[in-house]
């Protein structure tokens, strides 16, 4: 079986990790803060706040940008649930914009007859390593004095108009997943410019306080160890030629996919890098798809099979929408391996199973 997703730890990682284990120091210490710096140095941001996911990071920025009761945050329906879990964390409601067909991403155009008096940010997220219209929403967000955040949780190193995620936004969430472009096992990362957001940050993930024993609001325990660190630290470093292989394990898939008529191959936006986090297609008879593709031995994903407002929770909170396109994707959308421990043979493999679909 080619798995969807295959993570790359190395013995760099390991060795990295021993000299933690052998410290003594295990809990959030100097590896977390050198992972920091280097994370926001990557970036072209201020400052990064390490967390224990990419869920507590949402979960931080939103509080840090004192977002909360009565508040709306508006966002994309076509996400994993975390996106939207957030807001409700917090005591505000989300509000579900539909998204550009091409790019699964939030589309612009939709979002300002979203806005109410009560919107205060905008969660945005790259879809599947693909960066979203932020130019476009960043003017909505400044006209409207709104929030913006970035949910970069699949798109590290992904590039906007030669700028890179992470720094294109008020605040930018990471996650480090084990299926990510980059792991720490679990873990998150904010970034921002905003010296009051980080400050604050950095209390509520770790129980409100200013100093020790010094507790000045509500806070979490949602700190990184210095374990997770280490192993950032080194993929960190791996991450371009993470990213480099997967982009041309895409362009060798859409080469050679792009010519099937049964068969929508991504769309990539010009003046953009799509890291490839997910390869996403469309296809009809999805369920025929994924029988086929099980018994080829080609491992698949369904990124995602209904939108957020369609899952239970969010139909008991009476949270629904109409997001025709979001819906239409969910239908259709299925993804295929892409990750760097492709070798060109499992490449292969993959486009002559698809190729040999029995239409």
């Amino acid at each position: 079986m080619i798995p969807i997703a295959s993570p790359i730890i190395e013995d760099d990682e390991i060795q990295e990790v021993v000299k933690v284990l052998r410290s003594g120091f295990l809990a959030q210490g100097p590896k977390v803060e050198e992972f920091e710096k280097a994370f926001a140095d990557y970036t072209n941001s201020r400052y990064a706040v390490a967390t224990s996911s990419g869920t507590t990071a949402l979960h931080v920025a939103l509080l840090a940008a004192g977002v909360g009761k009565g508040d709306e945050v508006i966002t994309t329906p076509f996400s994993f649930a975390a996106t939207a879990n957030a807001a409700l964390y917090v005591g505000a409601r989300p509000v579900f914009v539909d998204i550009n067909p091409k790019t699964y991403n939030i589309n612009p155009e939709k979002i300002e007859d979203a806005i109410t008096k009560d919107t205060k940010a905008i969660i945005v997220v790259h879809l599947y390593g693909q960066p979203a219209e932020m130019d476009h929403i960043n003017d909505i967000g400044e006209d409207n004095e709104l929030i913006v955040i970035e949910d970069a949780a699949q798109a590290h190193g992904a590039l906007y108009h030669g700028r890179k995620v992470g720094s294109l936004a008020d605040i930018a969430c990471f996650s480090f997943y084990p299926t990510k472009n980059i792991t720490t096992g679990e873990g998150g990362m904010i970034t921002t410019d905003d010296e009051d957001i980080v400050h604050l940050a950095r209390m509520i993930r770790s129980h409100g306080e200013s100093a020790r024993y010094e507790h000045v609001l509500l806070g979490y325990n949602f700190r990184m160890t210095d374990i997770a660190a280490a192993i950032g630290i080194v993929q960190l470093k791996k991450l371009e030629k993470f990213n480099n292989r997967r982009i041309k394990n895409a362009e060798y898939l859409t080469e050679n996919l792009e010519v099937l008529d049964y068969i929508e191959t991504p769309y990539v936006m010009d003046d953009a890098k799509h890291v490839f986090h997910q390869y996403t297609v469309r296809v009809k008879n999805r369920e025929k798809w994924m029988e086929y593709l099980k018994g080829e031995g080609i491992g698949f994903g369904v990124y995602y099979p209904r939108p957020i407002y369609r899952q239970p929770l969010y139909k008991d909170l009476g949270l629904g929408a109409s997001c025709p396109e979001a819906e239409k994707a969910s239908r259709e959308v299925l993804s295929l391996p892409v990750h760097p421990n492709l070798t060109m043979d499992d490449l292969d493999r993959i486009i002559d199973a698809v190729e040999n679909f029995p239409v």
